[in-house]
């Protein structure tokens, strides 16, 4: 059984969208999924048409009470559980204040529950975490062994992911967490016709392969940036307004078809994976393709004459690429 959490302190990065439909997608894959909802703002429980009642159960009353995950988790698909969240979870971080080991009651909440209301146990548990670093996420992280760390391919999101790496740090070192490792990041609302996102996209991935040469024993040294990258499709953004994942909503949109790209990446299938991947470049339809001026050279993709501002003229980063700075 994998427990995987999704974390990202920036809202807008497809945090949500990718926690639902990836546990739907590996549901769809004969997988066993928990979707756990730690986000007060029950997003990924709206998202699959879960109301946040006030007096229905949800994960609030386990994290506050005395409730079993069991006793709160709701079915909402074939193979795919849900604990759902509510707007109260906002007051926990204040109720728990005083509480002793409250970074780890989710960890011993779900050491209980290794079984699905089927009686089989579970494959895989599929933890949205809130976007913040507070102590919900801290205890999302320790009832994780793996990260996945949405982002959209952004200047500022350098920043923030040079954040969420020491939170890990921090989880692994001072609360005791060997075993947590960050699995890999996945690229969200990607449009690859931009040279930002190619720009972005290569320094993270040079900053992982610098890594892992570096300091082979990070809790991030091992991590991938996976081949799946989520496009802009507004089926994606349509699909939480009628309680659905994408795969009831619209199956055979692009965001269906990357979220099952990304579903067999994570369960290591990367035969189908590849499968998967030569059909669709064999039914794309291909460009047509000028030839190249003699006169002209194409600039490569990180060169500064393709960094052209709205006024045509050259620019650069406006500050150093926080990822070449180390992790304390």
């Amino acid at each position: 059984m994998r427990t995987i959490a999704i974390m990202n302190q920036k809202g807008g990065v497809g945090k949500t969208t990718t926690s639902v439909n990836l546990a739907a997608a590996l549901a769809r894959r004969g997988k066993r999924v928990l979707l756990i909802d730690m986000d007060p703002q029950a997003h990924a429980s709206l998202y699959l048409g879960i109301e946040p009642n006030a007096g229905a159960p949800s994960i609030y009353d386990v994290m506050t009470g005395d409730e079993s995950i069991a006793s709160v988790c709701r079915k909402a698909a074939e193979r795919l559980w849900v604990v759902p969240s509510h707007l109260d979870l906002a007051g926990a971080e204040v109720e728990l204040a005083g509480e002793i080991g409250r970074e780890r009651i989710l960890r011993g909440k779900l050491a209980l529950e290794q079984t699905a209301p089927d009686g089989a146990p579970y494959d895989y548990r599929i933890i949205d975490c809130p976007p913040s670093l507070g102590v919900l996420t801290i205890n999302a992280l320790t009832a994780a062994e793996e990260i996945i760390i949405p982002l959209q391919p952004h200047f500022l999101a350098l920043h923030g992911l040079g954040k969420l790496l020491q939170t890990i740090k921090l989880v692994v070192t001072r609360l005791d967490h060997p075993t947590l490792r960050l699995s890999g990041v996945v690229f969200c609302l990607y449009d690859a016709g931009t040279t930002l996102a190619r720009e972005v996209s290569n320094d993270i991935r040079n900053f992982f392969s610098e890594e892992k040469e570096r300091n082979p024993r990070s809790p991030w040294a091992e991590a991938e940036i996976y081949r799946t990258k989520i496009r802009r499709n507004i089926r994606l953004a349509e699909a939480p307004s009628f309680g659905q994942s994408i795969f009831d909503y619209d199956p055979k949109s692009n965001g269906a078809d990357d979220y099952a790209d990304l579903a067999a990446e994570v369960d290591g299938c990367k035969r189908e994976f590849a499968s998967r991947n030569k059909t669709k470049s064999a039914s794309r339809p291909k460009r047509a393709t000028e030839p190249a001026s003699p006169e002209k050279t194409e600039p490569s993709a990180g060169s500064a004459a393709d960094r052209s501002g709205p006024d045509g003229s050259n620019v650069t980063y406006f500050a150093p690429n926080p990822l070449s700075m180390e992790i304390d």
